[in-house]
């Protein structure tokens, strides 16, 4: 998870982490101790710009003016630098890329606000808990499951999504052009949504407001959790918590209309079988998704008959998975998306590509698409220059971190790795280090020229170095909480997008004024604004 806390007057802020209970009964002790072994670490004196003012350092709005002032911290400091936030509040960033892994596999937590903050929009959740041992178990149960899912079954689905998606947005085409960002968002919440719940989710009536009502509710859900006392006089405080329960009512009803669907369908596939028990067993394993994982609460594969009505925590882990598995795969794909129709010519190769892959065989497979070496190095490269936040946040609740470079980060800190710092780092990726090139993810390449993907026509085919051998790819985390669906995403946004470019060419709104381009600012690449495309159905394949 790459969510972020909230403050008390500003949605989206960071906020200082709640010491657990064996620290909080040291009061000014444990305040102290975490002064003293803080101020060890490098860094400016408390009277920088940011003391006392933690929570007014937005994660998402001035999260980006903290980069910037880290990157002049790293500069001066070293690559990892502490700064104060408040006299009980200690930010420690790290840049360096040995250090980054270390940090990210030994600081297991995260912040409690941000358990705090989901926990009040979507309920009880034994997969976003705070606690690493809480979630361990779910965590690696979930991962074996995504996992497995890469098959021919779950990649027809995927074309089914883009169809769907397709058809509801036509009433949109009809002004002329669709939001990138939106568009994008719609088929991340239809790839959850069908990979949860099945095809019938694609069929859902009320699948439109479901993903309305998911947005809204999560917009506003680090606001309300930063409040100390909860503000039950405020008018806005209710309609939030109206939005929640109507949230969770659509939750349990998909529930429903799951298991109808999985139940009719089992006992279809039995009826066809005359073999043995064991054969009517395997089919039932293979019909078995995601949701009966999820509503055991334990990630158990068992009946899911009246589970769900009774529990809660079924229904914070469902919405859980939905909010964060659509906004990570919206981003990629909206990344991608933008970077093409700023690039037709890089839209132009892709789609030779996907054309010569298909010749060889009826329809597109998954190893067709893991072979195509342009558009996952296509997908990579958009992940690298559009992290999904300005900052990777972790933390240790229970206790202090030692460090190979005798370094003690003292529990209760706040840890964040300064993701464009780390992902566009000259030294590391080249001069060419904040310009789009996806040729750099592949073993033999020019790089670009003029905007152009230039790939060596002689020698050996190339291939796509795997991009999680450097420490400082890191759109999806690393380390003990790094994102568990990340293979499963990266498959299903490259299968999705050979489709959608094997059947539509995507361009910019005619009669827009220049490209929509990244600017800089503190060393710091400002994200791309979300252009108005327009989609053209390609009338030869």
């Amino acid at each position: 998870s790459r969510a972020h806390g909230g403050g008390v007057r500003r949605r989206g802020a960071l906020h200082p982490p709640r010491l657990p209970p064996s620290r909080r009964r040291g009061g000014a002790g444990a305040a102290r101790k975490l002064w003293i072994k803080g101020s060890q670490i490098p860094g400016p004196p408390s009277s920088t710009p940011f003391f006392g003012r933690g929570d007014l350092v937005a994660a998402c709005g001035s999260g980006a003016d903290l980069s910037g002032y880290l990157s002049k911290l790293h500069h001066k400091y070293g690559p990892i630098v502490r700064l104060w936030l408040g006299p009980t509040q200690l930010l420690v960033s790290v840049k360096d890329t040995g250090l980054i892994n270390e940090v990210l596999m030994k600081a297991e937590d995260k912040l409690p606000l941000t358990g705090k903050a989901y926990q009040l929009a979507f309920g009880r959740s034994s997969l976003f808990a705070s606690s690493f041992e809480q979630v361990k178990k779910g965590r690696e149960s979930l991962a074996e499951y995504l996992n497995a899912k890469l098959d021919e079954r779950t990649n027809l689905n995927l074309v089914k999504v883009v169809e769907t998606i397709l058809g509801r947005v036509d009433s949109i085409m009809a002004k002329g052009f669709l939001d990138c960002r939106v568009f994008a968002q719609h088929i991340a919440f239809y790839i959850l949504g069908a990979t949860i719940f099945g095809e019938a989710f694609l069929d859902w009536p009320n699948s439109t407001m479901y993903e309305e009502l998911l947005m809204m509710v999560a917009k506003d859900g680090c606001f309300w959790a930063s409040c100390k006392v909860p503000p039950f006089w405020s008018v806005g405080y209710w309609r939030y918590h109206l939005l929640c329960a109507k949230l969770k009512h659509l939750t349990r009803e998909i529930v429903q209309l799951y298991r109808c669907n999985y139940s009719t369908a089992t006992q279809d596939d039995l009826k066809k079988c005359t073999g043995t028990q064991q054969v009517g067993e395997e089919i039932r394993m293979e019909s078995t998704s995601l949701l009966n994982n999820v509503i055991s609460g334990s990630f158990i594969q068992c009946d899911i008959d009246g589970y769900l009505c009774s529990q809660e925590e079924p229904c914070g882990n469902i919405l859980g998975l939905m909010f964060h598995g659509s906004l990570a795969i919206a981003s990629l794909i909206g990344g991608v998306i933008t970077r093409l129709v700023l690039h037709p010519e890089l839209q132009g190769k892709l789609y030779s590509e996907i054309i010569a892959t298909r010749k060889r065989n009826s329809q597109l497979e998954t190893s067709d698409v893991q072979n195509m070496q342009l558009l996952l190095s296509t997908v990579y490269e958009s992940a690298r220059l559009l992290p999904a936040g300005p900052l990777l946040q972790r933390c240790s609740l229970e206790h202090d971190l030692s460090l190979k470079s005798s370094i003690t980060l003292p529990a209760g800190a706040i840890l964040v790795v300064p993701l464009q710092l780390v992902q566009m780092d000259y030294s590391i990726w080249g001069n060419d280090a904040c310009e789009f090139n996806p040729c750099r993810f592949l073993s033999k390449a020019t790089g670009l020229k003029d905007g152009n993907s230039e790939i060596h026509e002689s020698g050996k085919r190339p291939f796509v170095r795997d991009p999680n051998k450097n420490a400082a790819f890191l759109p999806f985390g690393s380390g003990t909480r790094a994102c568990v669906g990340q293979k499963f995403a990266l498959h299903s946004i490259s299968r999705v997008l050979a489709y959608l470019l094997q059947n539509y060419e995507i361009r910019l709104q005619p009669g827009v004024s220049g490209e929509p381009k990244p600017t800089m600012d503190d060393c710091i690449l400002q994200l791309l604004p979300s252009p108005k495309i327009v989609l053209k159905r390609r009338t030869e394949q």
